[in-house]
C-alpha cells in the first residue's frame, strides 16, 4: 500500500497542472488500497493566503478527492521545523551567513572553480561574524555539505540515493545517485523567516508515513538535497515519481505566475470534473 500526499502552497488558486499532480498520487494510492494525504505547504507569511487555502479545498472536493486523515497545515508546526534546525546546528552542521544575495551571485560571477564552489561560500571569520551579529545584521543558516560529508562518513556520503519510478527532466529513471553538492551549502532557515522548504517537507514526509512522493519535475533537483537532510536525520527516504508538467495550447507549462486559467475559472464556466479528468487521461 501506497502513502501518498498532495502538498500546494496556498499562493493562488489551482490550475491543471495542480489537478493533474493531485490526480496522479490519488490514484496511486486509491489503486493499492493506500492513503492519500492533503499537506497545506503556507510556511511563506508573505505570499500564502487563507483564501487561497480554502479554494485548495473547494477545487479538490470539486475534482472529486477524497483524502484520508487531517489536512496537515504546516504554519501550525513552526516548532517542530525549528527543532530540525537547533539539532543540525547543535551537532555543527549549520553555519551562519550574512552574506545577501548579491553576494553570492557576484561571487559566483569571481569564482575560479565555478558555480559550485562558490555557493559554498563557508562560515565566515569569528570575528567578523560577532561584528555582524552585534550589529544585529539578518544571516541565514546555511547547511556546511563539508560537515555534512565529514558526519556521515565517505561510504554513506557515496551511497546517498534514491529511486525515481517516474522520470527527470533529462529522463532520470531508476536507482539514482544523489548529488547535493550540485546546490551548494543550501540555506535551510533564516533569523527571521524560519526554517525553509528542504526542512519543513523532508520532515513531515518522515513523519506522516509518506512511502511515495509523486510530484512535478520541475522538483526534481530538490530531491538531490532533500535526500542528504534525510540521512543527516535518520529519516527514510521515499520513492520519488517525478510526472511531466503539462503546458497549453502555447507551449508554456501551467504557472501561477502566468495567470494560467484556474479551476475555479473552468468550474465557472461550466466545465464538469467528469469533463476535466477525462481531459488529463483519468
Amino acid at each position: 500500500m501506497l502513502t501518498t500526499r498532495f502538498a500546494p502552497s496556498p499562493t493562488g488558486r489551482l490550475h491543471r497542472g495542480h489537478a493533474f499532480s493531485a490526480l496522479t498520487a490519488w490514484r496511486a494510492a486509491r489503486e493499492t488500497g493506500g492513503r492519500f494525504l492533503l499537506r497545506i505547504e503556507d510556511i511563506d507569511p508573505t505570499r500564502c493566503r487563507p483564501e487561497y487555502e480554502t479554494a485548495v479545498l473547494e477545487d479538490l472536493a470539486w475534482l472529486g478527492l477524497d483524502r484520508d486523515g487531517p489536512v496537515r497545515r504546516q504554519s501550525d508546526h513552526l516548532s517542530n521545523y525549528a527543532g530540525v534546525v537547533d539539532d543540525l546546528h547543535g551537532r555543527r552542521l549549520l553555519y551562519r551567513c550574512f552574506r545577501t544575495r548579491k553576494n553570492i551571485l557576484d561571487a559566483i560571477g569571481d569564482a575560479p572553480h565555478g558555480p559550485v564552489e562558490a555557493a559554498r561560500p563557508g562560515p565566515h571569520p569569528a570575528d567578523e561574524e560577532a561584528s555582524f551579529l552585534s550589529e544585529e545584521r539578518p544571516f541565514a543558516w546555511r547547511l556546511s555539505l563539508d560537515r555534512a560529508r565529514e558526519t556521515l562518513g565517505e561510504r554513506a556520503w557515496a551511497d546517498l540515493s534514491f529511486v525515481e519510478e517516474g522520470r527527470g527532466p533529462d529522463g532520470e529513471q531508476g536507482r539514482i545517485a544523489a548529488r547535493p553538492e550540485a546546490a551548494g551549502d543550501v540555506v535551510l532557515a533564516r533569523k527571521d523567516a524560519g526554517a525553509a522548504y528542504h526542512v519543513a517537507v523532508t520532515h513531515d514526509d518522515a513523519l506522516q508515513g509518506v512511502t511515495h512522493v509523486i510530484r512535478g519535475e520541475d522538483l526534481f533537483e530538490a530531491t538531490h538535497v532533500q535526500v542528504l537532510i534525510q540521512a543527516l536525520m535518520g529519516w527514510p527516504t521515499p520513492v520519488y515519481r517525478h510526472h511531466r508538467l503539462l503546458a497549453g495550447a502555447d507551449g508554456r507549462r501551467y504557472a501561477k505566475r502566468d495567470r494560467a486559467v484556474t479551476l475555479a475559472e473552468l468550474r465557472a464556466g461550466g466545465l464538469r470534473p467528469d469533463a476535466l479528468r477525462a481531459e488529463l487521461g483519468f
